[in-house]
């Protein structure tokens, strides 16, 4: 008699085998801490910039929870680079889909430690498509989700938000929550009066997501959001829209109910929106370093009176973003669209925070990677003071 062939050992030995890798890592992601103090992001001040991408446009930036810096980017073929040792060097692009626009929003879930990517058809309204990465970013593939209309019937736009974020602290602890907004009927001056910005948000690992209700400010696109020490959420939005009050200045909302609703509606006087001769602003960076308890946030945009984009520029406010009492000029030249990340303790990212903007002294974009005692010592802007003590280790 013929032996039978024992073609399920080796397979069984393989499945357990990726289980047993795959309770690793999720064993090693648990151990990861998120958040930690002030001293790594001090010491002697840093700023170096490198260039990661040609062509194109729409950045997007964020630190995985294995600490890699993934750069995202493509306004036609979105491509990926990422970076294993802080930003000190970049690895080759990775193609995510060579058709489409990038939607922004690239989100980290600290759950499981997958990145979610959102590309739409074309420049929306447009089909949406979610890309999913497993493996750090490192291949990518088109994945199933739903996306609910906000409680006016309207479903969301991605197009171009910042990166999302994974709400670490409340009752809402675990929720995916991404910047987003509704386009009316087209992107046409007509219909700039009924534009808003949103967010979705998703409780069950972007496998499906909830619209939140509208910003409290009609024309108004393309947006940032970052979770503060309590749990509440800062939103901090672009204009789109000529006619509003100061509409060359950013605006802000905050929510305390996990993303759903969006109140204590404000003008932010002291932050530009881009350039001060355009009727309508800028895609800016937000993000908070995860420093336990503080409330440190970092704010990107242009800075200038010039008529073109210009200026790379960071903020800091040391209090969720009440008051921003320092800036710093990254780049002089011509820039433009811009998202802020943070490095994750514990990897070689900790301690620094990355800058992926539009521009740059080679063009394309550029990742600048600078630490809080750089910014630090940039220009006093009057809008409030840097605490005591609060920039010693």
């Amino acid at each position: 008699m013929t032996p039978l062939k024992q073609t399920s050992s080796p397979r069984l030995c393989l499945c357990l085998g990726l289980a047993l890798c795959l309770l690793t890592t999720q064993s090693s992601l648990a151990q990861t801490p998120i958040e930690s103090g002030v001293k790594p992001f001090l010491g002697a001040p840093i700023l170096e910039s490198t260039q990661v991408f040609k062509n194109e446009r729409f950045p997007n930036v964020t630190v995985t929870r294995h600490g890699t810096v993934l750069a995202s980017w493509g306004s036609n073929h979105i491509r990926v680079r990422r970076s294993e040792d802080g930003g000190k060097t970049w690895g080759p692009e990775l193609s995510i889909t060579k058709s489409g626009i990038h939607g922004g929003g690239t989100t980290v879930d600290e759950n499981t430690g997958d990145i979610l990517m959102f590309v739409e058809d074309h420049h929306p309204p447009a089909p949406l498509t979610m890309y999913r990465s497993q493996d750090d970013g490192k291949t990518w593939k088109a994945d199933t989700t739903t996306i609910d209309p906000d409680n006016n019937g309207n479903l969301p736009s991605m197009h171009m938000n910042e990166h999302g974020i994974t709400l670490r602290h409340g009752p809402h602890r675990g929720r995916l929550i991404r910047a987003s907004r509704y386009y009316g009927k087209k992107n046409d001056r007509s219909e700039w009066p009924n534009h808003y910005t949103n967010a979705i948000y998703s409780d069950d690992n972007g496998k499906s997501w909830k619209t939140s209700e509208p910003f409290p400010e009609n024309g108004t696109g393309e947006a940032t959001l970052a979770e503060l020490s309590d749990g509440r959420i800062y939103y901090n939005s672009r204009v789109h829209w000529q006619e509003r009050p100061n509409n060359t200045r950013r605006r802000s909302a905050i929510s305390d109910d996990g993303g759903q609703t969006w109140k204590d509606w404000d003008i932010v006087e002291i932050l530009p929106d881009g350039h001060q001769h355009r009727s309508y602003g800028c895609m800016g960076g937000l993000v908070r370093l995860p420093i336990a308890g503080k409330d440190i946030l970092i704010f990107s945009n242009i800075d200038t009176e010039n008529p073109k984009r210009e200026r790379a520029t960071v903020w800091a406010s040391f209090d969720g973003g009440k008051t921003w009492p320092v800036k710093r000029l990254v780049f002089a030249g011509a820039s433009a669209y811009s998202s802020l990340t943070a490095g994750r303790p514990g990897t070689a990212s900790e301690g620094l925070i990355y800058l992926h903007y539009e521009g740059g002294p080679t063009g394309g974009s550029q990742v600048a990677r600078f630490n809080l005692s750089w910014l630090a010592k940039g220009e006093l802007t009057g809008d409030g003071k840097i605490p005591e003590g609060i920039l010693k280790p």
